[in-house]
């Protein structure tokens, strides 16, 4: 019965946390081959790539805020 569940899961759209989740796994190189195939055969391109693009915007502003955050520390040392 749970493999019946398993493959209705694999046939329908993906929710936004599996999006995000698949995007973040892909992010950091690790996407399992299955969840690849389910969000080749039933996801929506463009919300792949706007959460990409999301994704690596606060990845780099994050790293800028880090940095920030370390050059002030440094000069008020």
């Amino acid at each position: 019965m749970s493999e019946q569940s398993d493959n209705n899961d694999d046939e329908k759209k993906p929710s936004i946390t599996q999006v995000m989740a698949s995007v973040m796994s892909a992010f950091f190189g690790v996407q399992s081959s299955k969840n690849k195939e389910r969000d080749f055969k039933h996801g929506n391109h463009r919300v792949f790539i706007i959460m990409g693009l999301v994704t690596t915007a606060l990845f780099i502003g994050g790293i800028a805020l880090l940095v920030q955050f370390v050059l002030h520390i440094t000069k008020a040392g």
